[in-house]
């Protein structure tokens, strides 16, 4: 075959790779990195670098998960990439660094995408290998010119040139929260303390607050995206109801739950699946799923799945033979009027802590009501409500957002009022006459509902029109859970 075939088949081969990867998600990550490089001066060097790869046991490694921050920007799922934006450039604003191939590490790991394939998957047409970066970077301090003899003609580089001529150039790094004086520093820390040794001059600017912001309000194609992601758990929580029978365990139910995953198209759960039944429902972050689950007892799963780097946050309690006690079916009420609540207050405007206040006032009232607490003024409801009602959902089950914000169209969250009655929680209150008289009142409440925990979590996005629940499809009610569980 001629060199000149040969030529053409590897550019049908490249163009028909760019068609499959060119789309919605390739034009949104063009315009997220746009709004990043807007909220950057032109003086900037932004870099944000891919996560690193953890070890699970001995030669072993944890299955691999993005920096949600990369990802964000750039789409490559893979380790070893960095991101630079450099908003001054006159063209090659955006410039990707990805793996060398290396035939002998894809025999033993899976293909590395080539430089045509990165450019494809994130649409950033200047990449060069990650081995590149430091000359790089050396040349920008240096105001030498990198890549082609042509840049150096167009003046690519010149406004961040003249920057570090006049000592005002700033490197934009994902720094977030310092940590303590006593705490080793993390890898973005120590870059940019050696960054200062080396380049004279260069000032230092966090832009995890910038991505935090951006992040917070999702464009449709991200909300596309979350939509089928709630989907498949919604789907997965249902699978899980319907295994759930007494004599099982539980890890029957995640067996189902995840097996939805991956049947559906979603590769890996969003965050550990809790499946939590009898005592163990009132374990927050309960995760060995090893319990036999008994007839009588209450099953509590909070899972979601991870559906092309965005997942939703899914909780709902119900009885494992289909049928709530009356014990069950009065605690499970407050915190579904709880939820109610905290619904209606969740609109333009007001911010997380008014639907927390409203699931929160419901449920004080709920619990005086029961007898579980004698004062619905104070904090006695936080022996039992014992975490936050909302939080941001995203390409992080707990996403990047600020919480003091107004609320506005294009956010997502969740609502999740929950309630676990653990007599522990009453034997570690400190012993005041307070709080010996507390526990002398609640002590037959606290017997009658012992070990029960409810939590009611769904997943929801702000639009113009209001407020879509986008796990509605999941039971909820005490008549539609008992419909379904066990069936």
């Amino acid at each position: 075959m001629s060199p000149r075939i040969v030529a053409l088949a590897l550019t049908v081969i490249v163009l028909a790779a760019q068609a499959v990867w060119a789309g919605p998600l390739q034009d949104d990550l063009k315009a997220r990195r746009a709004r990043m490089m807007e909220r950057l001066t032109p003086q900037s060097l932004a870099i944000v670098w891919s996560a690193p790869t953890r070890v699970y046991s001995g030669d072993v490694d944890y299955e691999y998960r993005q920096d949600s921050n990369l990802l964000y920007l750039t789409g490559i799922t893979q380790p070893d990439t960095i991101l630079v934006l450099m908003p001054g450039n006159k063209t090659q604003r955006e410039i990707l660094f990805v793996s060398e191939p290396n035939p002998r590490r894809e025999h033993w790991e899976g293909h590395i995408l080539t430089k045509d394939e990165a450019e494809a998957a994130s649409g950033i047409s200047t990449v060069y290998y990650v081995g590149q970066f430091e000359p790089f970077l050396a040349a920008m301090f240096a105001q030498q010119s990198f890549g082609s003899p042509r840049l150096a003609e167009t003046k690519e580089y010149e406004t961040f040139f003249a920057a570090v001529a006049s000592g005002s150039a700033s490197l934009a790094l994902p720094l977030g929260p310092p940590p303590a004086p006593s705490e080793p520093l993390g890898r973005v820390y120590e870059f940019a303390n050696k960054a200062r040794e080396r380049f004279f001059g260069v000032g230092v600017r966090d832009t995890v607050g910038i991505l935090s912001n951006m992040r917070q309000v999702k464009s449709a194609y991200e909300l596309t995206v979350l939509d089928q992601s709630a989907a498949i758990s919604s789907d997965a929580h249902i699978a899980g109801m319907r295994a759930a029978k007494p004599g099982r365990f539980e890890y029957e139910v995640e067996a189902a739950i995840e097996h939805t995953y991956l049947s559906r198209g979603a590769m890996s759960w969003g965050y550990p699946s809790i499946v939590g039944s009898g005592p163990n429902a009132t374990i927050l972050h309960y995760e060995a799923s090893s319990r036999q689950m008994q007839d009588g007892d209450l099953l509590l799963v909070d899972a979601a799945a991870n559906f092309q780097g965005y997942t939703v946050d899914i909780t709902r309690t119900y009885p494992v033979n289909g049928r709530f006690t009356d014990a069950q079916k009065a605690v499970y009420r407050i915190i579904l009027a709880a939820q109610d609540a905290g619904i209606r207050a969740a609109k333009a405007g007001n911010k997380t802590a008014d639907i927390s206040k409203a699931a929160a006032d419901v449920a004080k009232a709920g619990l005086l009501e029961l007898g579980l607490i004698t004062d619905a003024s104070g904090d006695q409801y936080r022996t039992w409500y014992t975490h936050g009602s909302v939080h941001w959902i995203g390409m992080d089950v707990h996403d990047a957002g600020d919480y003091d914000r107004v609320l506005a169209p294009g956010m997502t969250f969740v609502i999740e009022p929950g309630v676990y009655i653990r007599q522990q929680a009453l034997d570690n209150l400190p012993d005041t006459p307070e709080n010996r008289a507390f526990k002398t009142a609640v002590a037959p409440a606290v017997a009658k509902f012992k070990d029960i925990g409810v939590r009611v979590e769904d997943s929801f996005v702000l639009t113009e029109s209001g407020l879509k629940n986008l796990s509605a499809k999941v039971p909820r009610s005490i008549e539609d859970i008992e419909r379904t569980v066990g069936k």
